[in-house]
C-alpha cells in the first residue's frame, strides 16, 4: 500500500481528510496554477487539481498524491479568491440573492494509477444588504477563499440550500475521493 500525501496546504482540505481515517502527509504543491482558458471549466478545474498533484508526484514517485482545486462559477464568470476589499464586496453583491456553482477538482496519481475527476454543487445565498456584506468583509475570512465566502464559517448564515455535496463546498469532494481510495484498497470491507 502506498503512503497517501495531501498536495495542498489549505487546513480546510486537512480537516476533510482525516475523516478518511488513514495515515497521510502534506506536502505543498508550490506549482504556479495556470489555468487553461480555452477548456471548459470543468476541464479547467481539473487541470488545476492534477497541476498540483503532479508537482508533489514528480518529487515522491512512490506514492499516492492527491491534488484539489476550487472554484466558483456565476454566469460564465470564475470568481476567484479577492485580494482586497474591493474585490470582496464585488464578488458578494454578485452572489447575493441568486444561485451560483462550486466546482472542485480533485487528482489522485501514482505509480500505477491516474485518477482526475470533478463535483458540482449548487449554493443559493440569501439576499445581502451593504451592511451585511461589510460586515462579513471586516470578518477578514472572504480573502483566501474562492468567491470570497466560506461555506463552513461566518457565511453559512447568508446560504438558504445547497444541492450536492457539502464538502466540494468546502474544497474537498469527499465521496469521490472517499470511492476512489476504497477502489484502490486503501479500505476493506
Amino acid at each position: 500500500m502506498r503512503d497517501i500525501i495531501l498536495a495542498s496546504a489549505s487546513p480546510r482540505r486537512r480537516e476533510i481528510m482525516d475523516k478518511l481515517n488513514l495515515h497521510y502527509r502534506i506536502i505543498v504543491s508550490n506549482v504556479r496554477e495556470v489555468m487553461k482558458e480555452e477548456l471548459p471549466i470543468e476541464e479547467r478545474i481539473k487541470d488545476l487539481a492534477m497541476q498540483k498533484a503532479l508537482a508533489v508526484y514528480k518529487e515522491h514517485p512512490e506514492e499516492l498524491v492527491i491534488g484539489a482545486d476550487t472554484i466558483v462559477e456565476i454566469d460564465g464568470k470564475i470568481l476567484g479568491k479577492p485580494h482586497t476589499m474591493t474585490e470582496a464586496r464585488e464578488m458578494l453583491k454578485l452572489l447575493s440573492g441568486r444561485t451560483h456553482r462550486v466546482i472542485t477538482g480533485v487528482a489522485m496519481i501514482s505509480k500505477d494509477h491516474q485518477y482526475v475527476d470533478y463535483d458540482v454543487t449548487e449554493v443559493t445565498f440569501e439576499y445581502l444588504s451593504e451592511a451585511e456584506i461589510e460586515k462579513y468583509i471586516q470578518t477578514r475570512e472572504p480573502y483566501d477563499k474562492a468567491g470570497a465566502y466560506a461555506i463552513q464559517g461566518w457565511a453559512s448564515v447568508f446560504i438558504s440550500g445547497i444541492k450536492g455535496s457539502y464538502y466540494t463546498v468546502v474544497g474537498f469532494p469527499l465521496h469521490k475521493v472517499y470511492g476512489k481510495l476504497r477502489e484502490l484498497g486503501y479500505y476493506v470491507g
